[in-house]
């Protein structure tokens, strides 16, 4: 969906439903027992960021309706949610770590490439002043901590097994 899609959609503001260009809340039944939930959904995608418990309403039967400060409560931990699921991704595709061999201080990096057919990695290398020394490409598997990033160093850069 397109920015200009996005601002296309109208704004909703029902008891169970609201939608404003980037987010749709929407009241659930609970399937795990009686009470209800709510589910946070972005502006084209299939399933919700978040979803989470819903308070009844006064009459202990209906959920309570959703009104704008909820709206705004609900769009902000979904956002975070969605911020913290993406450093996380991040993490785990990019590392790096500073090694000392002899008197040079090396950065190492390992980037995966998570391609669907043939996912891989790049070990990199880079000096002090962020010249890359060098780059192989590895099995998206390898471990990289000091020892492997060491014994690349002193194997002068040679692709790992």
């Amino acid at each position: 969906m397109t920015e200009a899609d996005a601002n296309d959609r109208p704004d909703i503001q029902e008891p169970r439903l609201w939608q404003d260009a980037r987010w749709t809340a929407q009241v659930i039944k609970n399937e795990d027992d009686e009470g209800w939930a709510v589910a946070m959904t972005l502006a084209g995608q299939a399933e919700p960021a978040l979803v989470g418990p819903w308070t009844m309403g006064r009459d202990k039967k209906n959920p309570k309706p959703l009104d704008i400060n909820a709206f705004n409560t609900l769009v902000k931990t979904a956002s975070e949610v969605l911020r913290r699921h993406e450093q996380q991704l991040h993490a785990q595709l990019h590392q790096s770590l500073r090694v000392t061999v002899g008197d040079a201080s090396i950065e190492v990096r390992l980037d995966i490439v998570p391609d669907d057919d043939e996912p891989y990695a790049l070990l990199s290398a880079y000096d002090e002043m962020g010249e890359r020394l060098a780059e192989v490409k590895v099995r998206p598997g390898f471990k990289l901590n000091r020892a492997s990033a060491t014994a690349w160093i002193e194997a002068e850069f040679e692709r790992p097994r």
